[in-house]
């Protein structure tokens, strides 16, 4: 007989193949003895308030039509409209986008932010559709779950394969079925609709805000500390930017494409450049080839794990040689490699902390859209920079009091203010 927490599952969900739910629910179960008198609200956490899923149908190009599978899952909306983005991705399923949704739950209260969590998906490989076909497949499934998103119910952004032109045709969709701009609707959108300075940057940014007080915590000179980055796009390209531009040198780099490194430290100006050009780190001439497997091997203070999930896994967690863990991807750490890592004392900044710059600035756009008032990137910045700070520190206190990981310490705050607010909001009817 396993040990394991048995928990009470949807009906659409495989006991045995739960996938990145099961992750989440493991996560959960971790944190429920720290929860005092509020544990009895747990089972909320459990389940997701709603989930939607839709058929996507599409004319492509050729004249055929084109069915995708789309979802759109609010997790908890007790402190506020549901909050996350919308992924295109080939391999995206309910289990993933339900722990998605639930982690941005998690991540919005940890930094007190006023928003529940959510998250959506389309499942289509998009590198095969034109752009003309993209638009068509955002329109569609915009209005197929425009029943649920509003700017008081749940405000999509970009994540994995979208970005500012997808959101602009979310919000201008959503729009026309309303008839009136809502700007709104949706952030990370250009700045001619009401985009935000500094969005673009802000998860990257928050990564490296809290690898200082991480660095901070820990005795580390981050101006001379060495850095690996996996996934080199808009969060870990910012992040080694920032890092290089304070003096630490990033010695390696491992995207799609591949492995590049340096011990003598890349110069990442011109790495972000080949990588605009080329589409990834492979072939760039001022690094040498290293196998991929050999990356996560590197003697180094920072290893910044910002591409998907999972990466961090049984397998070669034991063989981190990392001082500092700080996680810009969505859920790359699996549970079992948290336990190896702490054993050998490694120090991991969870994602929910550490990559919560980017829903932070998005709640700073819409809080602009509102009241179409705007800031000047500084501004963003310097908020940005003081709310990441606060929420890092109330979470290593938190650790500190309980002697748990920072994972564990950002569960126990953000599922106790959850849990808070469906508590004093009561059941109705």
């Amino acid at each position: 007989m396993s040990d394991k927490p048995t928990h009470a599952l949807p009906s659409y969900l495989d006991a045995e193949h739960l996938g990145p739910w099961g992750i989440y629910l493991q996560q959960v179960d971790r944190v429920t003895p720290y929860l005092g008198p509020l544990a009895r609200w747990v089972e909320t956490l459990k389940r997701p308030k709603r989930a939607l899923i839709v058929d996507v149908p599409i004319e492509l190009d050729n004249g055929s039509i084109a069915h995708f599978e789309g979802y759109r899952v609010q997790h908890n909306t007790s402190r506020g409209p549901g909050k996350g983005g919308v992924r295109f991705h080939q391999d995206v399923t309910l289990s993933e986008v339900m722990a998605l949704a639930a982690w941005m739950s998690v991540k919005n209260a940890a930094v007190n932010l006023p928003y529940g969590g959510a998250k959506g998906g389309i499942r289509v490989d998009p590198r095969v559709l034109s752009q003309s076909e993209l638009e068509r497949m955002t329109r569609r499934y915009t209005s197929e779950i425009g029943v649920i998103i509003g700017p008081s119910k749940d405000i999509p952004a970009p994540d994995v394969n979208t970005n500012a032109q997808t959101m602009a045709w979310m919000m201008d969709t959503y729009s026309m079925n309303e008839g009136a701009t809502a700007t709104g609707v949706v952030t990370g959108k250009p700045i001619a609709l009401g985009g935000s300075l500094g969005r673009v940057e802000a998860t990257g940014r928050g990564v490296f805000v809290t690898a200082c007080e991480a660095a901070r915590d820990r005795n580390v000179d981050v101006s001379t500390a060495r850095v690996i980055v996996q996934g080199f796009g808009n969060v870990g390209g910012t992040a080694a930017r920032l890092f290089h531009e304070t003096g630490a040198k990033v010695i390696a780099v491992q995207d799609h494409t591949g492995t590049v490194y340096n011990p003598a430290g890349l110069d990442v100006h011109k790495l972000l450049s080949h990588v605009s050009q080329k589409g990834g780190v492979g072939g760039f001439s001022a690094g040498e080839v290293l196998d991929n497997a050999q990356f996560w091997e590197l003697e180094t203070e920072f290893l910044i794990p910002a591409a998907l999930e999972g990466q961090i896994n049984e397998a070669n967690a034991g063989k981190v040689r990392a001082k500092i863990v700080v996680e810009g991807a969505n859920g790359p750490t699996t549970p079992i490699a948290d336990d190896i890592l702490r054993e050998n004392g490694v120090y991991v900044v969870p994602d929910v902390l550490a990559n919560a710059g980017g829903v932070t600035v998005s709640y700073f756009e819409w809080v602009q859209d509102f009241s179409s008032f705007f800031w000047s990137e500084e501004e963003i910045n310097n908020r940005l920079e003081r709310l990441m700070r606060e929420a890092y520190a109330a979470v290593s206190q938190m650790a500190k009091e309980h002697n748990v990981t920072l994972r564990t310490a950002a569960f126990i705050v953000a599922c106790t203010r959850i849990l808070q607010a469906r508590q004093v909001r009561g059941l109705y009817p």
